[in-house]
């Protein structure tokens, strides 16, 4: 079977010299036929001669700068069937590839179709846990996915379904292609996982969470370089906005953002004169950032499509009932209720921390 690892790259020599050899080490231990192959956006500092010297088994893609989006044309022109698309901050276990890519190449008729697979990513202390059990809830008429809600410590180890995944996963490619990859509407970036995420659910496949698969993950390298913490959390505030405006019909879904919008604008007005000018109504200035990139992008987004399960429903209804079947099998509770048996000591899960030279 024949496997791409596809690490995207912006101005990150110092990451690729860190990271890529865990993942050219864990290409060559896979069982599978693996290329590795760097996407580089553009980059003004030495990352491509870098990788033609240090690495020159490693195929070099140039994209324009366009954050995730890059993986969509890149998937389109390869012919593997499935892919692993990384950030270039992730460093892998020498046994991540095979368990992460197996619930891709199965096939059962009686089940829902895997259109993409998680690993367990620990920070890169290699004690903190990040993901990507994902589970999504409402926060003052705002959706939240996050890997750490309450009683998640119980199931990290525990294989399940995923509401969204992060800076690593794998994806059928045919299926990645048919549901238009990642979103433009949300570039530079932050939240099109979920999004990407959600309209494969609502088409009828299942995203796998994979704990038998590690990668380790520094986080915010790249974005945090560019835009700074302030700046990355206004870009998720905006983005989150775009994702309920594009995805939510569901009546209680509506509701809620009624509901806790205006709450967040008189919270936002309420601590205006002790807040410093450039962080003051954040909320405000992220309706305001939503609307115009919605006018912008709007005949660039990529629409949700019909399920293969429901596709005799009136469009309306097949919609906010997935959506809303997607809320509730993703909730807090319901993820922390699943069952923890099986789960490997602590130890176990990090022996492959000497392998990644952590």
């Amino acid at each position: 079977m024949s496997i791409h690892l596809l690490v995207l790259n912006y101005n990150g020599r110092s990451l690729l010299e860190e990271c890529l050899p865990s993942v050219v080490r864990a290409a060559e231990l896979s069982r599978h036929d693996c290329r590795v192959a760097v996407i580089d956006n553009a980059s003004h500092d030495d990352s491509v001669p870098w990788l033609r010297c240090r690495h020159p088994q490693v195929d070099v893609i140039h994209r324009p700068n366009r954050g995730l989006c890059s993986f969509n044309a890149v998937l389109a022109e390869l012919d593997s069937h499935v892919a692993i698309l990384l950030n270039n901050d992730i460093r892998m276990a020498d046994d991540a590839v095979d368990p992460l890519v197996a619930p891709l190449l199965e096939i059962d008729p009686s089940e829902p179709g895997c259109f993409m697979a998680a690993p367990l990513c620990w920070q890169s202390d290699g004690e903190t846990y990040e993901g990507f059990r994902t589970a999504v809830c409402w926060r003052w008429g705002l959706v939240q996915a996050t890997a750490h809600f309450p009683r998640h410590e119980g199931t990290d180890f525990q294989p399940d379904l995923t509401a969204s995944a992060g800076a690593a996963l794998a994806v059928d490619r045919r299926i990645f292609l048919e549901l238009g990859g990642f979103d433009p509407l949300y570039l530079p970036g932050r939240i099109e996982d979920l999004d990407f995420a959600f309209r494969g659910y609502l088409a009828g496949y299942v995203a796998r969470y994979v704990p038998e698969s590690v990668v380790y993950h520094r986080g915010m390298s790249t974005f945090g370089k560019i835009y700074g913490v302030g700046g990355c959390d206004r870009l998720a505030l905006r983005n989150t906005l775009l994702f309920q405006w594009k995805n939510l019909r569901h009546p209680q879904h509506v509701v809620r953002q009624l509901t806790g919008f205006p709450l967040r604008i008189a919270r936002d007005v309420a601590r205006a004169p002790w807040e410093p000018a450039a962080t003051r109504l954040p909320f405000v200035h992220a309706l305001v950032a939503a609307w115009a990139q919605w006018r912008k992008m709007r005949g660039q987004i990529v629409w949700p499509q019909r399920s293969r399960r429901e596709e005799r429903s009136p469009p309306l209804l097949r919609h906010t009932a997935a959506e809303r079947a997607f809320f509730r099998r993703f909730h807090p509770r319901r993820m922390a209720a699943a069952t923890a048996g099986g789960r490997p000591t602590i130890d176990a899960t990090k022996s492959s921390l000497v392998e990644v030279g952590i």
